[in-house]
């Protein structure tokens, strides 16, 4: 099978891009509506919060679809320039002292010599390298993604004041839905960890909470 069929079949944002997107559109959100004074707002105040916030994760969104592909071209520029350095090292021990050097966590002093060599011997053999880092189809798709999702997540947060007249009322729902969005990206991410999903979702819930309380006290 083809390296381009295995590469459509990766998912173009991984769990963590996901869900750190979703989260942090919905804090964003969540700003502007804990701002609403539940006994004294009316329904202008409520509107202008809903335009505020959706316009507020327009923004965003678009920021962070933008370096999105800033740190992915970045990233594939400092790999590009790895690979070139690993397959022109003067002697195969300073290869190793490459990949060891760029490997994860405790990865790099915990591979053997046989196995750096292995790594060394695949990018040897690897096509030749491109001149430069580019930006592909995939790419601007996942900035796209980054962008829905900022955006998305701010329609749980006001949907509720759309449909309920009662500000109070409103404010609740909204609220409970948001902490049921986060509980469920904390789930997602505690799995993905191969943690306690059930934990790292309250962790989360308590966290997202803390952010927007620091947010808004700070004038966000």
């Amino acid at each position: 099978m083809s390296k381009t069929e295995n590469e459509k079949r990766t998912p173009v944002l991984d769990p963590i891009d996901r869900v750190s997107e979703i989260i942090f559109g919905l804090i964003m959100a969540l700003t502007f509506s804990g701002t609403l004074s539940a006994a004294t707002a009316g329904r202008e105040e409520v509107r202008t919060m809903m335009f505020t916030a959706l316009g507020c994760n327009l923004a965003w969104g678009m920021v962070d679809a933008v370096m999105y592909l800033i740190r992915t071209l970045t990233e594939r520029a400092r790999n590009l320039t790895l690979l070139r350095q690993v397959r022109s090292a003067a002697n195969p021990h300073d290869a190793h002292a490459i990949i060891s050097r760029e490997l994860p966590g405790r990865l790099g002093s915990a591979i053997s010599s046989e196995g750096l060599e292995s790594i060394r011997q695949r990018i040897a053999a690897l096509p030749g390298l491109p001149v430069r880092a580019r930006l592909g189809r995939d790419d601007f798709a996942g900035a796209a993604g980054v962008f829905l999702l900022v955006v998305l997540a701010t329609f749980p947060v006001v949907m509720p004041f759309i449909f309920i007249s009662e500000t109070a009322l409103a404010m609740r729902v909204s609220n409970a839905v948001a902490l049921a969005i986060l509980f469920a990206s904390g789930y997602v991410l505690g799995r993905h960890a191969g943690g306690t999903p059930w934990r790292t979702g309250f962790a989360m819930s308590a966290i997202g909470v803390a952010l927007v309380v620091a947010t808004i006290a700070l004038g966000g």
